[in-house]
């Protein structure tokens, strides 16, 4: 296990890349909702409130009319201009994990309208099955598909959006509905889903985002544990290939943790360790056949989702219970949407959109 201050370091190295006004980027130089908003979570674990203060006003500045951001955006502008479902529905998960972590309920009430309208974004996407398409495009157009790692997440932040309104005094029942609705396609319905399942999230976001828990999660992790965990190194990123990434595997910590699996998650955690840099930043990942680490870059969110299972496991702030707290409370009823059981059969593979298309 790494100590508070080395946390606090990696936390540190985030803030480090933030850009002047207030976004923080992927290596290559691009801002997106939900990865920005997994690193503004870690730097608030760490305390250092201004370059979090700084990331939701970015986040403020940049949502549009209709509750969505850009999916990309590049010194302030976007550059594609679809908006993603799932960047939109992480922003509840953020503020609420915000207000866990600082109880701050000036902050929580001025970010309210964000939230209110990034989630009626989200929950004006879900099909009459319960699935969410992935984007509505440049045009105003609904996708045709929806990706199960993405849903996932948007379940979690439906889940935490229906928290944040009963804080609040200001409920929402119809997302708690679309949660109900779309946690029962994420367990019952892989039919309803693109076929990305040669990618390591769409095995366990299910578990992390809360739709998937008890006896089920840890049946959908046996399945493929021994596909995508590499024995002191940590999970691939993808099924053909030798590449262990950080980001996945504290993840995968992290959906551990939910099931209360403390003693794999922190075996987990320690293995992936060997991706740290003196810094406190970590690579992206580690091409283990040829020894390299691929690709050769040092990524906000893999340092962010260090600090977050980090979190979990040593409970260093008031928000270390966030993945393990938002898992549905009521089941829908499947005779609502018809269905005995699901086919069992994926759509055709899209078009690969990146790391938050895969799924976050």
């Amino acid at each position: 296990m790494i100590s508070h201050a080395e946390v606090v370091r990696t936390a540190e190295s985030i803030a480090a890349m933030q850009q002047d006004d207030g976004g923080v980027p992927w290596p290559e130089g691009h801002v997106d909702a939900w990865n920005h908003i997994e690193c503004l979570m870690a730097m608030s674990v760490a305390g250092l409130a201004e370059p979090v203060r700084r990331g939701y006003a970015w986040l403020a500045r940049h949502q549009r009319a209709d509750g969505s951001w850009p999916m990309k955006l590049v010194g302030g502008e976007p550059t594609e201009l679809g908006g993603e479902t799932n960047h939109a529905a992480y922003v509840a998960a953020g503020v609420w994990h915000h207000h866990l972590v600082t109880g701050d309920r000036r902050f929580t009430e001025e970010s309210w309208p964000m939230v209110k309208a990034a989630l009626d974004y989200v929950a004006g996407l879900q099909t009459e099955r319960g699935e969410i398409v992935w984007e509505r495009d440049a045009q105003g157009k609904p996708s045709a598909y929806a990706l199960l790692t993405g849903c996932s997440s948007i379940h979690q932040g439906l889940r935490c959006g229906v928290l944040l309104a009963d804080r609040l005094g200001d409920p929402q029942p119809h997302w708690e509905l679309a949660a109900d609705r779309l946690a029962h396609v994420l367990a019952a319905h892989p039919e309803a889903f693109a076929d990305k399942s040669r990618f390591s999230m769409d095995w366990y976001y299910p578990v992390l985002g809360g739709a998937v828990r008890g006896r089920q999660a840890y049946e959908l992790l046996e399945r493929e544990w021994a596909t995508f965990v590499v024995p002191g190194l940590g999970i691939r990123c993808v099924s053909d290939q030798p590449w262990v990434t950080g980001a996945e595997t504290c993840e995968l910590v992290l959906a551990l943790d939910a099931l209360g699996d403390r003693e794999r998650a922190a075996a987990l955690f320690a293995d992936v360790q060997h991706l740290r840099h003196e810094d406190g930043s970590y690579w992206t990942g580690w091409q283990y056949a040829n020894r390299r680490h691929f690709p050769h870059e040092r990524s906000g969110y893999t340092a962010a989702a260090v600090v977050l299972a980090a979190d979990a496991l040593m409970g260093l702030s008031p928000g270390s219970g966030l993945f393990r707290d938002i898992a549905g409370t009521s089941v829908f009823d499947p005779d609502v949407c018809g269905c005995a059981a699901g086919t069992g059969r994926r759509l055709p593979p899209p078009v690969p959109e990146g790391r938050s298309g895969e799924g976050v």
